[in-house]
């Protein structure tokens, strides 16, 4: 699971991001409740800014896929490899639109 640190940069970073967005809270617990993602613009920005916040979204709406496997433990790194080379947006475009079409592939394919 998660470190202590972890859970603490997370929760720095949820704060910002809701900030930024000025998104419903109560929509991002429904999200990690549901595991699923609505098509919300304030929702594709946070995801967005959770993503530039730990560094593993390019200028150019395109995921840093090294970076993107780095941030998770090695336990988990064998799993989610595969997947997010598989969900990483790889045309740039839109980093909102592409930060959550990238969230909903991870999700889509890993349930857990």
């Amino acid at each position: 699971g998660m470190t202590e640190e972890m859970k603490e940069l997370a929760a720095a970073l949820h704060k910002t991001c809701v900030a930024e967005t000025g998104i419903d809270e109560g929509l991002i617990s429904k999200v990690n409740a549901e595991k699923v993602l609505p098509d919300d613009e304030k929702l594709k920005c946070f995801l967005k800014c959770l993503m530039e916040q730990t560094g593993v979204l390019n200028e150019d709406g395109t995921l840093d896929v090294d970076a993107a496997i780095a941030i998770h433990p090695d336990e988990v790194r064998g799993t989610l490899e595969p997947i997010i080379r598989k969900c990483a947006p790889t045309a740039p475009g839109n980093p909102c639109e592409n930060s959550w079409m990238a969230h909903k592939c991870l999700l889509e394919s890993n349930p857990d």
